[in-house]
């Protein structure tokens, strides 16, 4: 069975984690909730850095529904073909921006029923968007928050639907609006994948890995 650390040793990881981020955000770029959807649908297989080269000249184009589906496929597609997967992402993209047209006045559902209906839009991309659009308190596991609930011990779990579990039951509620961005920069920056940087990390003393850099 997974080690799991101790409670007050995991609010104390997101007491320091939020002196190192005090304001931690999403590092897609966006202006609104639409937009942050669209960027979020479009991460799937790909960087933040190369969505938001994307998306500069996309949501120049067109940054609603109706812009969006003016804009057509061919047009989308002209937009986003640098990233991974483009061609399905732009029909999921126009899509989408239909369905939010004809069926939810052209707004983004603060709804995670609603939003996992939308073509593309799994339950990680709806946690992002209810967590950073709407400030609800939800936490969506990507690659870096699943190693990094699994390697410090703070949720282990086999898959991600276990560890998001996990984190809800375990991080206190004080730190669940920001212990998505926290654990993803942090993932992203220190505890990386092939070298996590121990040497660096603010929690190294609390973590549960065995093989630390230091």
């Amino acid at each position: 069975m997974a080690v799991k650390m101790k409670l007050a040793h995991i609010d104390t990881v997101f007491e320091r984690l939020s002196q190192v981020m005090p304001d931690p955000k999403t590092e897609l770029e966006f202006t609104s909730p639409y937009t942050l959807l669209v960027a979020v649908a479009l991460s799937a297989q790909a960087t933040d850095v190369g969505v938001n080269k994307a998306t500069k000249g996309l949501f120049a184009a067109a940054d609603t529904p109706e812009a969006m589906v003016a804009l057509g496929l061919g047009g989308i597609k002209e937009h986003i073909k640098t990233i991974g997967l483009f061609n399905n992402k732009a029909k999921n993209v126009l899509a989408l921006s239909e369905i939010l047209i004809s069926q939810h006045n052209s707004e983004v559902p603060q709804d995670r029923a609603a939003l996992e209906a939308l073509p593309g839009v799994g339950r990680k991309t709806a946690n992002v968007v209810l967590n950073e659009a709407f400030g609800e308190p939800t936490i969506a596991v990507d690659t870096h928050i699943f190693r990094l609930g699994n390697r410090t011990g703070i949720a282990p779990g086999k898959d991600v639907l276990v560890v998001e579990r996990e984190l809800l039951r375990r991080v206190p509620e004080k730190w669940k609006k920001g212990a998505h961005h926290w654990m993803i920069l942090h993932g992203r920056y220190i505890c990386k994948a092939r070298k996590p940087d121990c040497a660096k990390c603010a929690i190294s003393d609390l973590c549960l890995f065995k093989a630390k850099t230091i």
